[in-house]
């Protein structure tokens, strides 16, 4: 019963920690120690209401963030946590800015397949036709998220990618150019495209200009929801990298069925994909398959954070095949390496 009441509440809770978050609440009682302090205090460095610092505060007491005693409030662990942890922070701002306004019509987006809760970001078919036009905190938060996971998994991913010596190599969905410029670092003769849309290509030039690796890095837009749209051929390596979950299964299949086409013999294909199943622990598969509804509601209404098997289906409809697998290649990711079958 307990539990079902925090589902009930979960999201005023949520806005709850936010905001003691926000305000500063939480940040001035950690600094108090003890004995901690009373909402007076607290109010007053906030710079906030007392009524406000009231009520946040004693949702806070509720939520577990703190303890109190004789009228004086102290952090938790938990309150810590909320406070000083860069993965719950990173997660929180992508739920706030990116998600919640758009999850009250999880329902609708359930029903009709696509990503009715974008709506409430602008008049958009994806996300990521939206994403250069979204406001910056937004942006911000989207990409921040993005890139808190895929930047732990690349540095463990360059030297397995590279065992091969590839000379060339094509990035899909190279986001803001942050792979492609690790590789060319990495190895200063491989020859390295970067297919995303043109919009998000915008942003890897930005990152490319900035590191001085333009001349290094070729661009080619391309919109992989069009079944005809080609890939650079010949390729040593085709890299994909937190992208086949942004797509149905059926466009998965079509889209490594043009990898097929673009590699070189011999080539491998690599895909980098955090899989529900494949987590280190519980909390982790929590926070993926919830992160499906993200998809759901407001990305394109169609993909999620797939259980591993399905890509495997994926893979033998599209005639690729697993050579060899990684698991918690920087902590949550799973590398594939796959060639043709």
């Amino acid at each position: 019963m307990a539990e079902a009441q925090r589902i009930a509440f979960a999201p005023v809770v949520f806005q709850a920690c936010r905001v003691l978050r926000e305000s500063g609440i939480l940040e001035c009682v950690r600094n108090a120690g003890k004995p901690g302090m009373t909402v007076e205090e607290a109010a007053r460095s906030a710079q906030l209401p007392r009524y406000g610092a009231k009520v946040l505060m004693e949702a806070g007491l509720g939520a577990g963030l703190f303890d109190i005693e004789s009228g004086r409030f102290t952090l938790t662990p938990l309150g810590i946590v909320m406070l000083r942890d860069p993965m719950t922070r990173v997660n929180m701002d992508f739920v706030h800015d990116v998600c919640y306004r758009g999850l009250f019509d999880l329902d609708r987006s359930v029903r009709e397949g696509r990503p009715v809760g974008l709506e409430s970001h602008g008049g958009w078919s994806t996300v990521y036709e939206a994403l250069s036009s979204l406001p910056e905190q937004v942006q911000r938060s989207w990409f921040a998220f993005d890139h808190y996971y895929s930047d732990r998994a690349f540095p463990a991913a360059l030297p397995l990618v590279f065992g091969d010596r590839p000379r060339r190599l094509t990035d899909i969905g190279g986001n803001t150019g942050k792979w492609a410029s690790l590789c060319a670092a990495h190895d200063s003769e491989v020859a390295i495209t970067i297919v995303d849309l043109p919009q998000q290509l915008a942003f890897a030039r930005e990152t490319l200009n900035r590191r001085g690796l333009a001349g290094r890095v070729s661009l080619h837009a391309c919109d992989l929801l069009d079944p005809q749209a080609a890939l650079p051929v010949d390729q040593d390596v085709v890299w994909m990298s937190q992208f086949l979950d942004c797509f149905s299964e059926d466009q998965i299949v079509s889209i490594l069925r043009r990898v097929r086409q673009a590699l070189a013999p011999g080539g491998a294909m690599y895909i980098l994909e955090l899989f529900w199943d494949r987590q280190p622990n519980g909390t982790a598969a929590f926070c993926l398959q919830q992160t499906s509804l993200y998809f759901t509601c407001i990305a394109n209404g169609n993909s999620q954070m797939y259980h591993s098997s399905d890509l495997h289906r994926c893979l033998a409809a599209a005639g690729m095949v697993v050579e060899r697998e990684w698991d918690q290649v920087g902590q949550y990711h799973t590398l594939q390496k796959c060639r043709v079958s």
